[in-house]
Formats: C-alpha cells, structure tokens, sequence
C-alpha cells in the first residue's frame, strides 16, 4: 500500500461514507450496501478500493463478509495534514475576530 493508494481511495464520497459508517462499529457487506442507492457489486469494487488500500478489513463469518475500519493510514494522513492545521487555525483566528469586530458595531 501507498500513501497515493490511501488518498485515492479517501477521494470517492461513496467510499469516505463507507468508512464512516464502519467508524460505528463492524457491518456485513449486505448491510454497508443497504445504505447506498448502488448495485451491491458496485459497493463491493468500493470496499475492495478501500481494501487495497488498508483503510478496511474484510472476515468471513459463516456466508457473510464482515468489514471492519482499519486506522493506521488514517493517522498516516493526519500525520500528513498536521502541519496544514496551522493555516486553518490562524484563518478561524481572524474569521473570530471579524465576526467580532462586526457584532461590537
């Protein structure tokens, strides 16, 4: 896996939406694919994008496939973004203090 397999998979809002799903808890393939208005074989070609690239993992109970959320490379690309958070921070900083000067008018 690579960083650019990650980030392309973190690209897709279908797949950023799986794994928040999958942020609440272990979920069936056939219960991930209720939540969406796509085939199931198009959920699962997302679930193995996502696979791929480690962001989930897959056990076979019985018939069924479970996923679960991996986190590792999503502290890879907070990692990656920390040194951005500074420019969003000093951005909110000076939205606050417009706000603030227009509400003392």
């Amino acid at each position: 896996m690579s960083d650019d397999d990650v980030f392309l998979a973190l690209a897709n809002p279908v797949r950023r939406r799986l794994l928040e799903l999958l942020a609440d808890g272990p979920r069936s393939a056939g219960d991930l694919a209720k939540q969406f208005e796509l085939s199931r074989p198009a959920v699962a070609e997302h679930l193995q994008v996502l696979r791929r690239a480690e962001l989930v993992r897959d056990v076979a109970v019985g018939r069924m496939r479970h996923y679960y959320l991996s986190t590792d490379p999503l502290e890879q690309v907070s990692e990656w973004l920390h040194p951005f958070e500074r420019i969003w921070r000093e951005r909110l900083r000076v939205l606050a203090d417009l706000i603030e000067d227009e509400e003392k008018r």
